[in-house]
């Protein structure tokens, strides 16, 4: 590899017109953004790694320029989920006096939809009282669980999964600059495995070419792929009743070999109908039920222990 630190930032587009597929949403953006006074706050909404807030920084860059970082609030909501860190930082930043040539401030609000509602209200009179000296682009993957108020005060852009031909091309511009040996079967394992999340994509290319070249065989042992076999030995060893074995073994595949908590699931589901169990249909309803306690944000571990000790419980 030619370089070191992190591809995905290292490549981040530093521009709107560098944004990969979202053509649609970036033409109406750079419209919006011409008189930056007439630019509404904004609601991305979409499933991770299609450039959601890629776009909304750039949308900072363009409009402030040389001020962005001083007139820019960057703030990840999954990690302070509640009404202070509403009160406390966004509306503190909100009313810092001594505005330099800039027509607002921009709050980026990244995963507003693990906000809870009582910080989504206080959210939204803070968005009412600060109009006319601040912009807020909120970025959410599930549009559903912003509350109406906050929506409605919105232009709202659904962004796309980046369709694989795009996803391989910027592969390929990538693997050219850090001069890494990159193969279309390689290419198109690292596609498949990330399912259109491009920065999933460019974090898998970087861990497969410490191994060497980006071939479809070291996509899958980068990407623990050659460990879903030990998802079917997790799935015997919880039906047989041992609940600490099982855990212990999908800990391991989970902290050591870095499979997601999402990819373990899917593969348990596969491993299922493989097993042909008598009882196939009690045991898709439980990984179903605990994937849906996963999605609308519950601890994967603890969700994750408890569908094993669930799961052992159908042959005893």
């Amino acid at each position: 590899m030619a370089t070191t630190g992190m591809w995905v930032e290292k490549y981040r587009p530093m521009k709107l017109s560098e944004v990969v597929n979202q053509t649609e949403i970036i033409g109406s953006l750079e419209a919006l953004i011409k008189d930056p006074t007439d630019m509404p706050h904004l609601l991305f909404s979409g499933s991770a790694g299609v450039g959601k807030t890629t776009t909304a920084l750039c949308i900072s860059r363009q409009i402030l320029g040389d001020y962005s970082k001083d007139y820019t609030l960057e703030l990840n909501a999954s990690d302070e989920r509640g009404i202070g860190m509403v009160r406390e930082k966004v509306k503190k930043f909100s009313r810092y006096a001594g505005m330099a040539d800039v027509p607002f401030k921009i709050i980026i609000l990244d995963e507003a939809d693990e906000m809870t509602s009582d910080a989504q209200t206080a959210l939204r009179r803070i968005i009412e009282d600060t109009a006319k000296i601040c912009r807020f682009i909120l970025i959410a993957n599930n549009i559903s669980k912003i509350i109406d108020p906050i929506q409605s005060r919105c232009a709202t852009f659904k962004f796309t999964s980046v369709p694989e031909e795009d996803v391989v091309k910027r592969l390929e511009e990538i693997a050219k600059k850090e001069k890494v040996k990159a193969d279309k079967k390689g290419l198109k394992a690292i596609y498949d495995y990330s399912e259109g999340d491009l920065r999933h994509a460019i974090n898998l290319m970087q861990a497969t070419a410490s191994l060497g070249a980006i071939s479809e065989e070291n996509v899958k042992a980068s990407a623990g792929l050659t460990k879903t076999t030990d998802v079917d030995e997790v799935l015997k060893i919880a039906l047989s009743g041992k609940v600490p074995e099982a855990r212990e073994k999908m800990i391991e595949l989970i902290k050591v070999y870095g499979m997601s908590e999402s990819d373990f699931l899917k593969y348990l589901n596969s491993a299922v109908f493989k097993s042909k169990h008598d009882k196939l249909s009690d045991i898709l309803e439980v990984i179903a039920k605990y994937d849906y306690r996963i999605l609308v944000g519950s601890n994967s571990e603890i969700q994750l222990s408890a569908m094993l000790a669930e799961l052992a419980k159908i042959e005893n």
